[in-house]
């Protein structure tokens, strides 16, 4: 896996196959399926017609932020700040409560612009400030500060803040990107990324998985800005995979234990959140008195293990749970999912069609067992839409 050379996951995508925007009903956009080797089309409102009756679909309900903040220097210079992750308090739940100041971890354009100091803007009214600290390559630790404890920096964002689509999009934001770049049943917030497998789902796809007995669990996976960051590398070992939180409800992994095969998940992010499940069990079959702090998913974890079945991994996890009197299981997981990965948990993927040279095309590759160029060939030569707002494909493993 290590050695994998990135040139192999190369394509020539045109410009005009990138969707600029999205359709305009969401279940409306095409459906590639591929299935025993062989490559069908439909449309997204007939995926029902594809997933096997009483199969469990995994959705990941993270909520995109408005993480972009525009400042101006005195002298006229603007500086962006990209809020990335908490640092100070160190979780999602806690920093957004805050309502006097706390530290993100931020990327910061125009950074030469600003050396020292600290800078301001009025939002609705509030006086903000922010200040940049210490510095991690190009992330750095930036403090927040406002003058009204009426609010939490959740609301400071929601009135200041800019919804950060995707760069390749190659436009600004618009207000109607606040409704579309959202899945409908996102609700925890810290992505600063859609999940995009979600953004084709409406009610009524819903309504139609209902009636083939299919159940729905759902997970938190907060999607980070280095799901857009391209491997630069000529082979895998050299690139460092970005780390992501997640968190799932042990009510889930209970359904996950009881369900024997057929586990779709929504979205790369939530094939790697349950991917990232069977490592954590395996390493409390190891170590069963892991802290909680303890239970982080390195990037080349998988590379060393596999042996343990995917149930008795799952069972580690719920005891782990029930010893400790948890509900749920937080960690972090950088783990990398390239060609050589054996699955362990997921049998079916709900995605789009992803940017070359990327991990998420690695992971799909991973998954239909290298065979992603004759799906990806096919769906440029069919005009399907490609990227975050673009058309969506069914996997499913023989």
């Amino acid at each position: 896996m290590q050695n994998t050379p990135i040139s192999t996951y190369n394509y020539n995508l045109p410009k005009a196959k990138i969707a600029k925007y999205p359709l305009p009903q969401r279940d409306k956009s095409n459906l590639l399926i591929w299935r025993n080797g062989q490559i069908s089309e439909s449309t997204f409102q007939n995926i029902g017609d594809y997933i096997p009756e009483h199969a469990l679909l995994i959705f990941n309900n993270t909520k995109v932020i408005q993480a972009r903040i525009l400042f101006q220097k005195p002298g006229g210079a603007q500086i962006e700040i990209f809020c990335l992750e908490p640092e100070t308090p160190p979780d999602y739940l806690s920093i957004f409560a805050q309502t006097q100041s706390c530290v993100w971890r931020c990327l910061v354009r125009n950074a030469k612009r600003w050396k020292e100091g600290k800078l301001e803007k009025r939002i609705n009214g509030t006086r903000c400030t922010v200040e940049r600290l210490a510095s991690q390559g190009d992330v750095y630790s930036v403090r927040f500060e406002w003058d009204n404890s009426g609010i939490t920096f959740a609301d400071l964002l929601e009135l200041g803040g800019e919804l950060p689509i995707p760069p390749y999009l190659n436009r600004k934001t618009e207000a109607s990107d606040k409704e579309t770049y959202q899945t409908i049943y996102s609700k925890i917030k810290g992505s600063v990324a859609a999940p995009t497998a979600g953004l084709h789902f409406t009610e009524a796809v819903l309504q139609s998985l209902r009636r083939k007995n299919i159940r729905f669990e759902e997970l938190t996976l907060h999607v980070g800005a280095g799901t857009f960051k391209p491997i630069k590398s000529e082979i895998l070992a050299e690139h460092v995979m970005h780390t992501e939180y997640f968190s799932i409800n042990k009510t889930t992994i209970e359904q996950l234990i009881n369900q024997t095969g057929n586990v779709f998940a929504v979205g790369t992010t939530s094939v790697r959140s349950l991917e990232s499940l069977y490592h954590i069990g395996e390493m409390l079959a190891k170590n069963p008195s892991l802290n909680p702090n303890e239970l982080n998913v390195s990037q080349w974890q998988a590379c060393n293990s596999g042996r343990l079945p995917a149930r008795e991994a799952l069972l580690n996890i719920l005891d782990w749970l029930n010893r400790k009197h948890l509900n749920s299981l937080s960690a972090h997981t950088q783990i990398l999912i390239a060609p050589g990965y054996h699955f362990k948990i997921v049998n079916g993927m709900i995605t789009n069609f992803h940017q070359p040279k990327s991990t998420l095309l690695l992971l799909v590759s991973a998954f239909v067992e290298e065979r992603w160029r004759e799906i990806y060939d096919y769906a440029l030569a069919h005009d399907f839409r490609f990227l975050s707002y673009g058309d969506s494909s069914l996997l499913i493993k023989s």
